[in-house]
């Protein structure tokens, strides 16, 4: 017998709320009123959701000696590219280009996730989501967050724990 999904997400999901439940994974979706002119996607989903920043985590594109790499940080702080590129074992990482990010991953900036990606690309996760019973990530849209455990999303994106964001 097929292992039913512990939440059920309504029809019409992104394909990261797709992915958690039919992985059977438990999350909680929270949706807010997004403003496109807030200068930061992730400091307004905190403040919408009432969560602390160093708990909703930013979903960034990189690339890192000529391959897409995923870096998971905290809202709070920035991505350490050094250290990004350390954990995948490379050299040299700058930002991707945002066009390619989105046609990569399949979702536009501001709304990508680390789960559901149209390709999926080697994830890191900032070793500072270990310190939290749960975090929230991008559900995939813009004023759309996923909250569940950290090693829930470490297992589904084959994510290592790194030390990559700056406070």
């Amino acid at each position: 017998m097929a292992k039913k999904p512990k939440k059920q997400q309504q029809s019409g999901g992104t394909p990261a709320t797709v992915a958690l439940t039919a992985a059977g994974v438990d999350f909680t979706v929270h949706s807010y009123d997004h403003d496109p002119n807030h200068p930061s996607y992730g400091e307004e989903a905190a403040q919408a959701m009432g969560v602390s920043p160093d708990r909703v985590f930013k979903t960034l594109v990189a690339d890192v000696d000529g391959s897409l790499v995923v870096g998971v940080v905290p809202v709070a702080g920035s991505l350490d590219l050094k250290a990004l590129a350390a954990a995948v074992g490379g050299k040299r990482a700058a930002m991707a280009d945002p066009a390619l990010a989105e046609r990569t991953t399949g979702y536009v900036r501001g709304g990508i996730s680390p789960l559901g990606q149209r390709k999926r690309l080697p994830t890191v996760l900032d070793d500072s989501a270990g310190g939290h019973a749960t975090i929230c990530v991008s559900a995939g849209r813009r004023g759309l967050e996923v909250e569940l455990a950290p090693v829930d999303l470490a297992k589904l994106t084959g994510a290592v724990l790194a030390p990559i964001g700056r406070g």
